[in-house]
């Protein structure tokens, strides 16, 4: 999840177009979609993500990442939605918990969370995450949606590694214990 110094993972009026993204930010994605097997959304990060990266300048821009984006498999957590027309996708709409735990007990490579932050919410608090990746943007946002909005107990974290972007973005990953 990228976010801001402050704290905020989008503006506002949900905006995301402040991300800092360049090349060496784009390394580090294509790197990270290497290392998984499953990509899991809620409903509105799918809806946005499914929008895009099937396309033609999706594919065209961003070639690589499309490639691993549109062939990973796909996980949208819902109630709402119905059908998927993303290639590998498919709808769980119960039994988060149970689903995840099986997941994780599965061969292969790491599942991971893309923005989905309310589907993260549900994870912490079914202790299903393992690590947290979080990309601080060097700039202050001052109002929108913090990234842990909606945690009511401490969550403790572990450090277990950090990288500085040229960019100025700094990748924090943690572990809980």
């Amino acid at each position: 999840m990228m976010i801001s110094v402050d704290g905020l993972y989008e503006g506002p009026n949900k905006e995301i177009d402040w991300h800092n993204v360049d090349e060496e930010f784009n390394e580090y994605a294509i790197d990270l979609l290497k290392s998984l097997d499953i990509l899991l959304f809620g409903r509105i990060t799918y809806e946005l993500m499914a929008s895009y990266w099937p396309t033609h300048d999706a594919i065209k821009n961003d070639p690589i990442v499309a490639e691993r984006m549109n062939n990973l498999s796909k996980i949208v957590f819902s109630k709402k939605l119905k059908t998927t027309n993303w290639q590998n996708s498919r709808i769980i709409n119960e039994n988060i918990n149970e689903v995840v735990t099986n997941l994780k007990k599965e061969q292969g490579k790491d599942m991971a969370i893309f923005g989905s932050s309310d589907l993260a919410l549900t994870f912490i608090k079914h202790n299903l995450i393992d690590e947290y990746r979080i990309m601080v943007n060097p700039l202050v946002l001052g109002n929108g949606k913090r990234l842990f909005e909606g945690i009511s107990s401490k969550l403790n974290l572990n450090l277990k590694s950090a990288k500085t972007f040229k960019s100025g973005n700094v990748m924090l990953c943690y572990e809980p214990f």
